[in-house]
This record gives C-alpha cells, structure tokens and sequence, in this order.
C-alpha cells in the first residue's frame, strides 16, 4: 500500500504545478520548489510570483484558499515573456551564464562564443548580472513581440512551456549534482594519492613532523568524509 503523503507535502505539489516554473528566483525563494513548500507552510503569501502574474495569484488562491491580493511590488511587476540574446562580438566564453541558466538554454564551451535555444529560455535574468562584459541583452519574445497589447503572466506563457522548463530544470540540476559529486570525488582521490607519498609532496624532511602532519591530514579528511 502506498503511503499518503503529510498534507503539507501534498498541498505543496499542487502548489508547485500551478507555478511557472521559470525558477526566477523573485519570489524571494532559490527555485518554484522552495516558495511552493513555503506557502505550503504558510510562511509566505500567495503574490510574490510576478511571472505567475494576477491569474497565477488566482490559481494559488483556489489551492490553498487564501484571498485573492494583488501581485506585490516588492517582487516585482507582471510583464511580457521576454528571452535573452548574446551579442557574438562581446562575449568572452567564461561559461558564467551557463552555469546560472535554471534550464540548461544557453550552451558553449570555455572561450568560445555561447548562445541561447531561445525556446527553453524562460525569461528568468538570471544570467544578466554574472555577465563580467554585459553582453546578453533581454528582448520580448518572438511570440508577443508584434502584439499591441502583449500578453503578460499565464497569458504568455503556456503549462507546456511550464512543464518543459520544469523537466530542464530538474535534469540540469542533476547534471550539476553528479558533476560536483564527480569534482568532489577527484580531489579526494588526489588528496588519498598525495597522502600515500607525503614525503614526495611535501617540503617538510623531519620524518616526526611529516608523520605528525600525516595524521593531522588524515583526520581532516575523515571529517569531511563524514559531512
């Protein structure tokens, strides 16, 4: 049989589907995961999405029952969906933005120029303030952008883009997660490997100190083992 899940736990999944899933961190929270969880707790209130915008407010309203508030400003404005661009002639191919893409949009490789799969960009700016030469611009997306009246919240942004950011996102923080894993892994191989031949590594000769030094090295790495 399985397990009902704790109401908080189950009222927080269904929070976590009606939200955008751009993972823009404006709500305050590091992903849609964490606010969802925080309404769920009733730690925060339901207006502090502003790609969500007034009906997403109304979506979380008809979840939890809470009132009905309008989007709250400190968090920022409901707008149109925009995407980013990188202007070829000034990027450098430091990978910054790479690294802060929520859904893995932007690829290249270290010193070359990147770019940016506009169809899995959600608009998030994430990578607007790592850019050490400011060149990725954000323009409205092609969908709107000739519209007079563009759409704003869930009028621009569809629950098939919500769940395509949603399954991106889940996938590149994997991704990331056994690549620190794998990082964290080879240094501590390194680490065991200099260990094993202190002497070779090490400019102290005293063969007490070096032992002394060996020992104080082996503690600390049982510690962190075990964090």
């Amino acid at each position: 049989m399985t397990a009902t899940p704790p109401p908080s736990i189950a009222l927080a999944a269904r929070i976590l589907d009606a939200l955008p899933q751009t993972q823009c961190t404006r709500c305050g929270y590091p992903d849609c995961a964490a606010y969802a969880q925080a309404i769920a707790q009733e730690k925060v209130g339901i207006n502090q999405c502003p790609p969500g915008g007034a009906q997403g407010i109304g979506r979380l309203a008809a979840i939890t029952g809470h009132a009905v508030t309008p989007l709250n400003p400190q968090f920022g404005v409901e707008g149109r969906r925009s995407v980013v661009f990188i202007d070829e002639e000034w990027c450098i191919g430091c990978t910054l933005c790479i690294e802060a893409c929520p859904t893995d949009a932007i690829y290249g490789t270290n010193k070359r120029m990147h770019g940016v799969i506009e169809e899995f960009c959600t608009g998030c700016e994430l990578c607007l303030p790592v850019c050490p030469v400011d060149c990725i611009l954000l323009e409205p997306a092609h969908d709107n952008a000739a519209s007079v009246a563009p759409p704003t919240g869930w009028d621009a942004w569809s629950d098939e883009q919500a769940q395509t950011a949603r399954t991106r996102y889940a996938a590149a923080q994997s991704r990331r997660a056994e690549s620190a894993q794998s990082k964290r892994a080879a240094k501590a191989q390194e680490a065991e490997d200099k260990l094993a031949d202190l002497s070779a590594h090490s400019r102290i000769t005293d063969p007490i100190e070096l032992a002394r030094k060996k020992t104080m090295i082996e503690a600390a790495m049982a510690r962190a083992r075990q964090r």
